[in-house]
């Protein structure tokens, strides 16, 4: 958010009051005051080992320096009324793609590009849930260079990843790393009825240097292609002057999450999403339940969505999801009962965790379709169908 460098990240996504642990915190890769720093570490290029090192450096390095030739032109520098963030050009209608929280509160925003052109452009429409956001320019006002859009539904942990975008207001900045992990999920700014947070998910995690201003910015493959927006960073290290800085743990947002959002807000102005209405045990450290705490709800599984709550008169209540009722005392740890319901597969896709559905969901299902979930009650497994409602 525009207005605060830190997001502390609650110790359970769509679960409150679940977990006493120290954490870290999330933070927006948008805000940058005019007056801060204007140094930053970039990653280096990651090497390869093979029998010819030097020519594989070379040609690994001539694809990074073609990568950036093509791609810069199309990542742009947003200056809203506090802050620098980054963007890039979706179309040649003139749709720039930035996050939702860089352009919090703005109606008009200035839009720099690398040619030297700067033109305004209206905040058009914005999705808290997703974080993406689109800014309008007059498409006959500057030249566009709209960037390819690739599939992160084929990504690899160990892929190497691009990424261009303004850090410190130093603009078409670039970074190399790898994804780190897929399907993470980060906690939403909106609550839900029960007094959790709604999550997003499908999160690409990455090592690829990323600091305030560069979100809303590509994350690309070698291909050139966009596979995610980057939006966030993971840190406990902040400056003197209370700036936060890059751990090697960052957060983008997939791209085939971008192709069902961009479209829709082009389209009508929103976007809807699927509604479970469950909360399930995530922590902001790991989405994966400790051995110690699944023996102690006599889970018969050690993986699986642990169903903590049930949204009265939502989607999995209709279909006779169960939550946790008899109360549990494990270390400490108020708000836990067992007795609940454990979701181990959604449409024969393999839940591990709540990230996983969370996941699932964002991607493949939309409002009105039906989801079936494979449920261990005790030692019983259900098939249990459920017709995905919106989100409130």
């Amino acid at each position: 958010m525009k207005k605060s460098l830190s997001l502390s990240v609650a110790g359970v996504a769509l679960a409150a009051a679940l977990v006493a642990c120290s954490f870290s915190s999330l933070v927006p890769t948008s805000v940058l005051p005019v007056s801060a720093p204007t140094t930053v570490a970039v990653a280096p290029v990651p090497s390869t080992s093979s029998s010819h090192p030097v020519a594989d450096l070379v040609n690994e390095q001539d694809k990074l320096v073609s990568i950036y030739q093509q791609i810069s032109p199309g990542v742009v520098l947003i200056k809203t009324s506090t802050a620098f963030g980054s963007g890039w050009v979706y179309n040649s209608d003139g749709i720039i793609v930035t996050n939702e929280h860089v352009v919090t509160g703005e109606k008009t925003v200035e839009v720099d590009f690398p040619s030297g052109e700067k033109v305004f452009g209206d905040v058009a429409a914005s999705d808290t849930y997703s974080d993406l956001a689109i800014i309008k320019v007059d498409p006959a006002a500057v030249k566009l260079v709209p960037l390819p859009l690739g599939d992160s539904s084929a990504l690899q942990v160990g892929q190497i990843v691009v990424a261009i975008g303004n850090p410190w207001g130093m603009d078409n900045t670039m970074t190399t790393g790898i994804v780190s992990a897929l399907g993470r999920t980060v906690r939403t700014g909106t609550q839900t009825t029960s007094g959790g947070f709604f999550s997003t998910g499908d999160i690409i995690q990455t090592d690829a240097a990323l600091n305030p201003g560069n979100s809303g910015g590509p994350l690309l493959d070698l291909n050139g292609t966009v596979i995610g927006v980057n939006s966030q960073i993971r840190t406990d290290a902040y400056t003197t002057a209370g700036e936060p800085v890059n751990s090697g743990v960052g957060f983008a947002i997939s791209v085939n999450t971008v192709k069902r959002v961009i479209p829709s807000l082009i389209g009508t102005g929103k976007v809807d999403y699927p509604y479970l209405g469950i909360s399930a045990y995530s922590t902001v450290d790991s989405p994966d339940m400790p051995l110690a705490l699944i023996n102690a709800l006599g889970l018969k599984n050690t993986y699986g969505a642990y169903v903590m709550s049930v949204a009265a008169g939502g989607p999995s209540d209709k279909a006779g999801i169960h939550a946790g009722t008899i109360p549990l005392n494990f270390q400490g740890v108020t708000g836990l009962n067992s007795g609940g319901d454990l979701i181990i597969a959604a449409d024969g896709h393999k839940i591990s965790n709540f990230d996983d559905l969370i996941s699932y969901l964002a991607v493949y299902k939309s409002p009105g379709d039906t989801v079936n979930l494979a449920v261990l009650r005790g030692s019983q497994q259900l098939d249990i169908p459920v017709i995905l409602g919106t989100r409130p």
